[in-house]
């Protein structure tokens, strides 16, 4: 008698081969969110409501739409501004509240107090400071995004190993070798962690300033739109904030591969 050959596949499954891939996993999970809004919206939710078809087919005029790109332009460029401010203030204060305990101690409570109070509460005060205006805007998107710098930067000042500062002290480094020439970069990882945070926080804050006070920019672009039942061509806006924020993280991680190759973010081999 014959033995039956057990047929062996030849590959990998289909699932098998989307779970290997991120970006097929990223696509499957985008598929099945907007599939489940469309079928709710057509189900349960009242006409004008937006949906995913309608965006589709308002996305092409949207893309040529002058005012969407005058108002992208307004809070992007507004937003770029506000991180270069709080990036080069919150170094110079983290790095000193890492490496002076006097000033940590000063300073500590009040940045915690911040850091945790809600920019919604804060935009009415600013908004009387600097008027119903792009300075409004430009305040909260700093005091959104400084605070996360200044923790972050605060708390791996800290943590620099002690081995380096004893090195750099026998070598008679000066206080600003030590202070930007060691601690600094030796807190690389925690300056890092906070810029990502303060890009989202900044993007929030330019948006409701914008919102609150009616500052050309788009998220007045969305309120306007939103209010005249354009509910589609505003989702087409949330869009292009959605696009900033990814763009922005991309820019990090290709400053990160091509400057500090030696960075690996938690789970990258």
């Amino acid at each position: 008698m014959s033995a039956t050959a057990i047929p062996v596949p030849s590959g990998r499954s289909l699932w098998s081969r989307i779970k290997s891939s991120p970006l097929a996993l990223k696509l499957l999970a985008g598929i099945m969110l907007f599939s489940l809004w469309e079928i709710c919206t057509w189900a349960f939710a009242a006409p004008f409501v937006t949906r995913p078809s309608g965006v589709i087919m308002k996305l092409p005029a949207a893309g040529m739409s002058a005012e969407l790109w005058a108002a992208s332009w307004s809070t992007l460029s507004a937003v770029l501004i506000g991180l270069a401010v709080s990036l080069v203030a919150g170094v110079l204060i983290g790095v000193a509240m890492g490496r002076q305990p006097w000033v940590n101690r000063v300073s500590e409570l009040w940045v915690n107090s911040f850091y945790a109070m809600p920019m919604v509460a804060v935009l009415p005060l600013l908004t009387m400071w600097f008027g119903y205006s792009a300075g409004a805007r430009f305040a909260i998107i700093v005091f959104a995004a400084l605070f996360s710098i200044i923790l972050n930067v605060a708390d791996g000042v800290r943590n620099v190993p002690r081995e380096y500062l004893e090195v750099a002290r026998s070598f008679r480094a000066g206080p600003r070798d030590i202070w930007f020439g060691i601690s600094l970069f030796a807190s690389l990882p925690y300056l890092i962690a906070g810029i990502r945070l303060a890009i989202g926080r900044g993007l929030v804050g330019a948006v409701l300033a914008e919102i609150y006070a009616s500052v050309p920019g788009i998220g007045f672009y969305i309120l306007s739109n939103a209010r005249a039942l354009e509910q589609d061509v505003a989702m087409c806006a949330v869009l292009v904030l959605a696009a900033f924020g990814i763009g922005l993280d991309a820019i990090m991680g290709w400053i990160l591969r091509r400057w500090f190759p030696w960075y690996r973010r938690e789970g990258r081999e």
